[in-house]
């Protein structure tokens, strides 16, 4: 059992004690718990996947203040996983459709919407105002930058990530045990692992690993059970099975260790070498892409042409789902394996869902010799702006 977060209670009123009766009389939780669940704050960075299913169930748990930071909007393609929002939010900033949600399950609740991305910039001071943060970010930038913030401030936090089929769970609290840069000390290369976007995410068990974290927050609220500060949970749908890995704290961590180095918020998208969010390129990027990246539409005026082959870096089971006619498939991973069957006088446009894998494949084929550009916005804008006949997943 590790020390409750929350050292407040904050007295309930009869219409609190009759909602939350189920609690109130688990020995474990009792009003001592519920009380320090209503005095609490709690930070919730994202209202995705993982952010939807924790939100309502913190609402409904009776945490007294819920904190929201995302700067999104509700998306046709978010409603796979994310059930805070609906059909009807389609286009609304996710903080509000979230909002809505938890204040019509609670109105007791007081929700506080940050309508930004988390930054260098307002992460200390977001983090401050709140007893535990929980991570529901899908990406390292973001990771890294909640997981320095929270030891700076001495914030528990409350990490879960999934990706197909996986998930992970953990509890990363400076002063208790280890942190997130003890686990994974170094950001994967770019590019090595797919966003949910371009790899994809077993809807399903974003809530059970969203309703894990909620449990994990509870707990660390209110000082009950074993927490999972030490250990790092692996949940494999398929399987249905946890596992689970001892985490030790390292004493040579920069941000946690005997001797830190690393004292401030730094930059992390520089740090992992990958964006953190949708984003304004820089004029320098600005000036590679436009050396890269070939529009739809430009691409739709010269198909056909002699010479010019387009190229599906997409994975088989995706190009069974829609396809570009004429494009020849070979998946980004076995591109760099295969450039034999290319042809060396060939210029080549090559696409994939998004961009992002086409991108990674063009730097390859242009370091192999090969004339080749990227299609901005895959398959998902060349559907939208040239054949709406074409399906978007």
């Amino acid at each position: 059992m590790t020390r409750p977060a929350v050292d407040r209670r904050e007295a309930l009123s009869h219409d609190e004690i009759a909602r939350y009766s189920r609690h109130l009389i688990i020995p474990e939780v009792g009003l001592a718990g519920q009380e320090r669940l209503k005095a609490a704050r709690v930070l919730l960075v994202g209202t995705g996947g993982l952010g939807s299913p924790l939100a309502l169930y913190l609402a409904a748990a009776g945490v007294g203040t819920i904190g929201l930071v995302d700067d999104d909007v509700v998306d046709a393609s978010n409603l796979q996983r994310q059930v805070i929002h609906g059909t009807s939010d389609l286009g609304r900033h996710k903080v509000e459709s979230a909002r809505a949600a938890i204040e019509d399950l609670n109105p007791n609740v007081r929700v506080v919407e940050h309508r930004t991305f988390l930054t260098s910039e307002n992460a200390l001071d977001l983090v401050s105002q709140y007893d535990v943060v929980a991570d529901g970010t899908d990406n390292f930038p973001t990771r890294y930058l909640v997981n320095d913030a929270c030891v700076l401030t001495g914030t528990p936090n409350v990490y879960g990530s999934i990706f197909r089929f996986e998930g992970q769970l953990s509890v990363f609290w400076a002063g208790e045990g280890p942190c997130y840069r003890c686990m994974y000390p170094e950001p994967p290369p770019p590019g090595m692992v797919p966003s949910c976007a371009e790899g994809g995410v077993f809807g399903v068990m974003a809530g059970h690993i969203g309703t894990a974290q909620g449990i994990e927050v509870v707990k660390v609220i209110t000082g009950i059970g074993r927490s999972m500060v030490g250990r790092l949970g692996v949940y494999d749908a398929l399987e249905q099975d946890w596992t689970y890995v001892r985490v030790r704290r390292d004493p040579t961590c920069p941000v946690c260790g005997d001797a830190p180095t690393l004292t401030e918020l730094i930059d992390y998208e520089e740090f992992c070498g990958v964006p953190a969010h949708d984003r304004a390129p820089t004029q320098d990027e600005v000036a590679e892409l436009r050396d890269l990246e070939i529009l739809p539409s430009e691409y739709a005026e010269i198909a056909g042409r002699d010479g010019l082959v387009l190229l599906d870096v997409r994975e088989p089971h995706e190009y069974e789902i829609n396809r570009i006619p004429g494009a020849v498939l070979i998946p980004k991973d076995a591109l760099a394996g295969r450039l034999a069957e290319l042809d060396p006088q060939a210029e080549y446009v090559v696409h994939c869902k998004g961009g992002v894998r086409s991108l990674e494949s063009v730097r390859l084929l242009r370091g192999a010799g090969f004339r080749a550009r990227s299609m901005r916005g895959g398959i998902d804008l060349y559907a939208r702006s040239v054949d709406p006949s074409i399906p978007v997943y």
